[in-house]
């Protein structure tokens, strides 16, 4: 299992958390993940906090485990000796810089496959590359806003999602798009650039709202903890807490409406489009029936009826849930200032192992230039 992506070498000279997510998900199945930092602070998110933990921000912690941390000034004539030394050693390259810059740095996409033809290279942006605003700088809520995705999101006023879901999706298109590219390398023998930006990202999971606009002409609404075109599909109140409750096909309709005492066949409820037309009067039929007993006992009726049905959980609660910790999402890593730390672990698992992603020892997420010694000793082999 720990052989996956284990014979590439991979440069990231990303930084804050689209870029620094795709290259941890590529280290995450086993590739050797090399982060170029700049001497003065490293990273960007090294700074952001609270919280901060013996100094160590846990927002950097959350998006760089199994990786190696190197400093380099890229502007200085040593830093890009350095740099040159590595993309000759490399499989891929990541970055995040606004377009234009790494050129001027002297690491055109020309400049680096004369060094390196075989050289995968990752790209993301805030906009795109090119096109009348692809110079334009990306962080997260701009991109959220811009992108479409906060007019969707909420109940009354547009709302970001809690998560930096832009940052994120964009990373891992950005991985997704370097595993095809290594799969095309392997017939040709030469590498390519990949592109992606978080406008890109949040477009590309529009999905259902998206087709309902470039197919039906239909503006897309906020409908808060509703599902836009399902129902019953959202939140719902109960005696002493909330319950989500998912119904999702008619014959789930036939058994949900009984356990809420409501007739399948009303005639403003008997179809989805009569329901979602009908949301509020449907929506306060099944809280005015919740409201009798605590969220526990419609969640135990709903689970013997076989409809989809859960809590909200806290963080806290989410992972202290046996269910979450029986999936490897949580992973112990001996940190070099911290000590003994648990992180949220990746998402994926391989056939019966019971790791997490696809190497049995995790790396912590390294101090600034931990490793500037053993890969400049790597170079000179």
């Amino acid at each position: 299992m720990q052989n996956l992506l284990s014979d590439l070498v991979v440069v990231d000279l990303t930084r804050a958390l689209s870029g620094p997510h795709a290259a941890m998900m590529l280290g995450d199945l086993g590739a050797r993940v090399i982060k170029v930092e700049t001497p003065a602070g490293g990273d960007d998110s090294r700074g952001w906090g609270p919280p901060f933990v013996a100094g160590e921000s846990t927002y950097f912690l959350s998006a760089n485990r199994n990786k190696e941390s190197v400093t380099a000034d890229l502007k200085s004539a040593e830093g890009k000796e350095f740099l040159t030394k590595l993309v000759g050693k490399a499989d891929v390259l990541l970055e995040n810089f606004r377009p234009g810059v790494l050129d001027r740095l002297g690491f055109s996409v020309e400049r680096l496959h004369e060094l390196n033809p075989r050289l995968v290279i990752l790209s993301i942006t805030g906009f795109g590359h090119d096109g009348p605003e692809g110079g334009r700088a990306g962080y997260d809520q701009i991109a959220q806003g811009e992108g479409g995705l906060m007019s969707i999101t909420g109940a009354v006023e547009p709302t970001k999602t809690g998560v930096p879901i832009a940052d994120l999706l964009a990373g891992m298109y950005g991985a997704y798009g370097v595993l095809a590219a290594l799969h095309e390398r392997g017939v040709t023998g030469r590498g390519r650039v990949v592109r992606t930006s978080l406008l890109a990202s949040v477009v590309g999971v529009h999905a259902f709202h998206g087709t309902k606009w470039t197919v039906a002409g239909e503006l897309p609404e906020r409908v808060g903890n509703h599902h836009a075109q399902i129902a019953p599909y959202g939140m719902y109140r109960t005696k002493d807490d909330i319950v989500q409750v998912a119904v999702g096909s008619e014959s789930q309709w036939q058994t949900f409406a009984p356990v809420v005492g409501l007739d399948p066949a009303d005639e403003r409820f008997a179809t989805n489009p009569l329901r979602v037309a009908h949301r509020d009067e449907l929506t306060a039929a099944i809280e005015t029936a919740f409201s009798t007993e605590p969220a526990d006992e419609w969640l135990r009726r709903l689970g013997e009826t076989g409809i989809p049905a859960g809590k909200v959980r806290d963080f806290q609660q989410v992972y202290e849930w046996e269910q979450t910790q029986s999936q490897g999402l949580l992973i112990d890593v001996d940190h070099p200032t911290l000590g003994r730390i648990q992180l949220p672990g990746p998402p994926l698992r391989f056939d019966d192992n019971p790791y997490a992603g696809a190497r049995e020892t995790n790396l912590p997420p390294p101090r600034l230039g931990e490793h500037d010694d053993s890969v400049r000793a790597w170079l000179e082999e």
